[in-house]
């Protein structure tokens, strides 16, 4: 214990020295303290009386500026008032100099008006003189060819007096010689020709219901030719179908009738014609009888021969300038007929190829024989050769929808041929009409 209490340790300053050295310290920094404080104060308030004396000089440099600019615009207001009214000044000098000449000009273009409207007038007057002699002078010549075209129709009028008398001269000639040929003709035997009035043409077509629209075929010829089973078959139609035409072993057709065409594409109409022999009517007077002169193409049909009704049918046609085919019908039944003839048998057992040799042999007989019958028919009676179209109904029913018949013989033709004279004739009458129209 007494270690610790040792005379070698140092020995402590005195705490009152201390405080004071400390406190002398302290009052010396915060002497200084308030001094900087008071230097600080002294740099701000500088450095605020700087700023306001800036601003005072950027106030006063900003008032001068805005008064120089306001001197310098007023300057330039100035300025340009004195250069609008110096303009105005020119304008005024310019428009009263432009107002002098003018007042001048407008003088000078009068009285070169007046002078212009003095020479017009008198080329006015010259003008109407020389137009008065050109009109005077006109006026002569038509004259003078009105009185050249008055001698002229009368002239005409002299030549056609004359002609006229010719013509009647001629006509009594024509007609006396004509009366002397018709009582010759009448003690021969010979029937007169009759020409239908028009008023007799007029009701044919309406007894038919003629149609300008539509071509009008008429099927005539002998009782019991076939005429009514062809019209079928040209129609497309079997002779038990809706629509067809009635079909008989004698003759069912006592009274014309009409049958349209059921193919719309086709504008035709058929007609069956009564046949003669069943009508109290003599062979001459069957053409005019039935109105056969109203139609566009006339199918004279026969069947066994040609009679004296077919040619006057042809004879007919021909002074009307109506289109005639000749056919005979009923190739098959004719050929089969011919056939039998040759020894042809359906009960015996012949061979196949024997049978289509027989079938030529009696198809090309029957085709020659035809032909030479109407050839020779139409030589005696004077009239030119036509050819004669032979058909059954079967193989034409079959043409007709398109098909392709075997056993066909001039079928084809004949319904090419018919559309071909009904074009043509159409075709014809279309451009008749807009000649017609143009006209």
């Amino acid at each position: 214990m007494g270690n610790w209490f040792s005379s070698d340790e140092p020995e402590a300053p005195n705490p009152s020295l201390v405080e004071i050295e400390a406190r002398q310290a302290a009052e010396a920094a915060a002497a200084q303290a308030r001094k900087d404080a008071a230097d600080a104060r002294a740099q701000i308030a500088e450095l605020i009386k700087s700023n306001q004396e800036s601003q005072q000089k950027s106030m006063e440099a900003q008032q001068a500026a805005l008064q120089a600019a306001a001197a310098s615009q007023d300057q330039a207001h100035r300025e340009m008032m004195a250069m609008v009214q110096a303009e105005r000044a020119a304008n005024e000098a310019r428009l009263a100099a432009e107002a002098a000449a003018r007042t001048s000009s407008d003088e000078a273009k009068q009285r070169a008006a007046e002078a212009e409207e003095a020479r017009k007038r008198t080329a006015a007057v010259q003008e109407q003189a020389q137009r008065d002699a050109q009109a005077a002078q006109e006026q002569a010549r038509k004259l003078q060819e009105a009185a050249n075209e008055e001698k002229k129709k009368a002239t005409a009028a002299q030549e056609a007096a004359n002609a006229s008398k010719k013509v009647a001269e001629e006509e009594v000639r024509v007609a006396n010689a004509a009366k002397e040929e018709a009582e010759r003709k009448l003690k021969e035997g010979i029937q007169p020709v009759v020409t239908p009035t028009p008023e007799e043409v007029s009701a044919a077509k309406r007894k038919v219901q003629y149609r300008e629209d539509l071509f009008h075929f008429a099927v005539a010829g002998v009782a019991g030719g076939g005429k009514s089973s062809l019209i079928n078959a040209f129609r497309g139609l079997r002779n038990k179908d809706a629509g067809s035409a009635a079909t008989g072993v004698t003759e069912t057709t006592l009274a014309m009738a009409r049958y349209a065409s059921p193919n719309a594409e086709y504008p035709y109409a058929w007609y069956d014609i009564p046949g003669a022999g069943t009508l109290k009517i003599p062979d001459w007077q069957y053409f005019n009888a039935q109105g056969l002169y109203v139609f566009d193409c006339i199918i004279v049909l026969f069947d066994n021969r040609f009679t004296m009704t077919d040619i006057a049918i042809l004879t007919n046609c021909k002074r009307f300038k109506i289109p005639t085919y000749i056919v005979r019908s009923k190739a098959d039944q004719h050929i089969r007929n011919i056939m039998k003839d040759m020894g042809y048998d359906s009960d015996d057992d012949e061979s196949e190829d024997q049978k289509k040799k027989l079938y030529q042999a009696a198809r090309q007989q029957f085709i020659q024989q035809t032909r030479q019958s109407v050839k020779d028919n139409l030589d005696n009676a004077n009239m030119p050769d036509q050819r004669v179209y032979i058909v059954s109904n079967e193989p034409m029913l079959g043409v007709v929808k398109e098909k392709r018949p075997k056993k066909v013989i001039d079928e084809i033709e004949l319904l090419n041929d018919l559309i071909g004279e009904a074009q043509t004739r159409r075709a014809r009458r279309d451009t008749e009409k807009a000649t017609t129209k143009e006209k």
